[in-house]
């Protein structure tokens, strides 16, 4: 898997192909990546430089609703985030996303949940029965982890209890943030995480971050919804190959209400028969954007699920495009 994996890093500018792409490789083991660059298959590079790969990395496949990660590995594009939930609540959260098909999950040590979450995983496994292998959970370790990041990794590893990690960031940067990442990629040789990825990145960040490090990125995660869109950041990311996730995608506690009642995002949504919420995920999906929104609603959750059978025009995108008030909802 090292050498599958190794291979699978520091890609060249690959555009996202919507609504659809050729169908990709799940299961146990990561797709092959055909590397046409590399001399031999122990040929290592920093995540700074750049590899050519002719594989469909990044490109969203609607059919079976999953991305090619650079780690090899696919990916769910849309999912559950399970910030401020309670255990139980937790739980039954994520029991309702495996129930309705969804088999993303998003979590953090910071959220105090990992328990819970790898409790419902369990339960749902066997409820629904699910395999190991249908399911993606990430975490996150903290700042103040990354002294002992091999601590913090062993922890969630612990907690989970899941067998592996499918991938796991760091929250956002920090000092060590490096140190926390090499023994990330250290967790990767062994097989107990299979993808890496950042939360909270941006293009200084980036730009100062990935020269450092020997595997690139598989993911970034970063606040984006339609009145925060980072229109210059998100095709930066993508050009290098990573794959970009939201958190906030219905803007945030606080601020939800006002993003749902916006007067064009409920026109765009009578006009489609469907909710304001779907409008801004389908809005997201076709941007190459992974979505996790939080629920503890089995509706919402089923509701945020079922954004397959409509489409948004290309007028209907650059409406939403033109509500970007850069306007950032939380400090990370």
């Amino acid at each position: 898997m090292r050498n599958r994996f190794m291979k699978a890093f520091l890609l060249s500018a690959l555009a996202l192909l919507l609504p659809s792409c050729g169908t990709v490789q799940t299961g146990t083991e990561p797709a092959k990546i055909r590397d046409t660059t590399a001399d031999s298959p122990s040929e290592t590079t920093s995540a700074g430089e750049s590899r050519e790969f002719d594989a469909e990395v990044g490109m969203f496949d609607f059919e079976n609703k999953t991305v090619l990660l650079n780690s090899g590995y696919t990916m769910p594009i849309l999912g559950l985030g399970t910030y401020a939930l309670d255990y139980e609540t937790c739980v039954n959260s994520v029991m309702a996303l495996l129930e309705n098909g969804g088999r993303l999950i998003d979590t953090a040590y910071m959220y105090g949940n990992e328990e819970a979450v790898g409790e419902g995983v369990r339960r749902g496994m066997e409820a629904y029965g699910i395999s190991r292998e249908e399911i993606f959970v990430i975490t996150k370790i903290y700042p103040s982890q990354f002294g002992d990041p091999e601590a913090a990794i062993d922890m969630a590893l612990e907690k989970l209890d899941i067998g592996y990690i499918d991938m796991m960031l760091l929250h956002h940067p920090g000092t060590g943030d490096v140190k926390a990442y090499q023994a990330m990629e250290r967790y990767v040789e062994e097989g107990k995480i299979r993808s890496l990825g950042l939360s909270n990145w941006y293009r200084e960040e980036l730009t100062e971050f990935l020269p450092q490090v020997s595997v690139m990125p598989a993911l970034i995660q970063n606040e984006i919804h339609p009145y925060y869109q980072e229109q210059d950041v998100v095709p930066f990311i993508q050009e290098k190959g990573i794959v970009v996730q939201c958190w906030y995608p219905l803007g945030g506690r606080g601020y939800t209400a006002e993003l749902l009642g916006d007067e064009t995002i409920t026109e765009i949504a009578e006009a489609h028969g469907v909710s304001s919420a779907q409008v801004i995920l389908r809005w997201d999906l076709q941007r190459g954007i992974v979505v996790i929104p939080g629920s503890s609603n089995p509706e919402h959750i089923r509701e945020n699920l079922d954004l397959f059978g409509f489409e948004l025009t290309n007028g209907e995108m650059e409406r939403i495009a033109d509500l970007d008030r850069g306007e950032k909802h939380d400090w990370y």
